[in-house]
């Protein structure tokens, strides 16, 4: 019973340290400043740096108060 329990404290230790970051802190476009309220801006920097659609870069800049 012990054995279990160790193994399975193990393999969620494992899992939560393999978060990576997705949200393109490798993208060039951080290195530059853009408006994040402007609407278009917003869309194609998240379009580049984090692989969204226009859809849901839209959404996402909308929620972050982009007009």
């Amino acid at each position: 019973m012990r054995l279990v329990a160790v193994i399975i404290i193990a393999l969620m230790t494992a899992a939560c340290g393999q978060e990576q970051d997705i949200t393109g802190s490798t993208c060039p476009l951080r290195n530059y400043s853009y408006n994040p309220r402007d609407m278009n801006q917003c869309v194609s920097a998240c379009k580049s740096c984090d692989r969204g659609t226009t859809v849901t870069c839209t959404t996402s800049c909308t929620l972050k108060g982009a007009r």
